[in-house]
C-alpha cells in the first residue's frame, strides 16, 4: 500500500524544487558575467589568496549550496522543473579536480548555450562567450 505521507512530501518537494528553479537558476544566471565560460578560472585563482578563514566559509557555503543545487537538479529530471540548468548551476558553484573540463563539454551543447542565453536576453543582460571547441580529428 502506498503512504499517503510520503506522496505528500514528495508532491511538496516537487512543488519546491520547481518553484525554487524558477526562481534561483535565473537569478543566478542574470548575476554571473557573461565571460564566465571563458575567464572566470583566474577569479577563482585571485580568491584563493583571501584570507584563510574566509576562503574556507567561502569553500564550504559554495559546495554546499552546489552540491544541493546539483541533487535538485537531478531530481527535477523527473519532476517538473529546469533539471538541465539548475545541475550546470550547481556544478558551477562545486569546486572538484576536472570541473573546468567538464563545464567545457556542457557549455559547448548548443542547446545549453541556447538556454542560458535565452534566460540572459529575457534580463537584458549581455548574452553568455563560450570558448569555441577545436576538433582535432579524434
Amino acid at each position: 500500500m502506498v503512504n499517503p505521507g510520503l506522496l505528500e512530501l514528495l508532491g511538496l518537494f516537487s512543488l519546491v524544487t520547481f518553484v525554487g528553479s524558477l526562481l534561483v537558476v535565473p537569478w543566478v544566471i542574470g548575476r554571473m558575467p557573461a565571460d564566465y565560460f571563458v575567464n572566470h578560472w583566474r577569479q577563482v585563482d585571485q580568491s584563493h589568496t583571501r584570507h584563510p578563514v574566509v576562503a574556507l566559509v567561502s569553500f564550504v557555503l559554495r559546495n554546499v549550496f552546489g552540491f544541493l543545487l546539483f541533487l535538485a537538479g537531478f531530481a527535477m529530471l523527473f519532476l517538473p522543473g529546469q533539471g538541465l540548468l539548475t545541475m550546470l548551476i550547481g556544478v558551477c558553484l562545486l569546486n572538484f579536480p576536472g570541473k573546468r573540463t567538464l563545464l567545457n563539454k556542457i557549455v559547448q551543447n548548443p542547446s545549453v548555450q541556447r538556454g542560458l542565453n535565452w534566460i540572459r536576453r529575457k534580463q537584458g543582460k549581455e548574452l553568455f562567450l563560450f570558448v569555441v571547441a577545436i576538433d582535432r580529428g579524434r
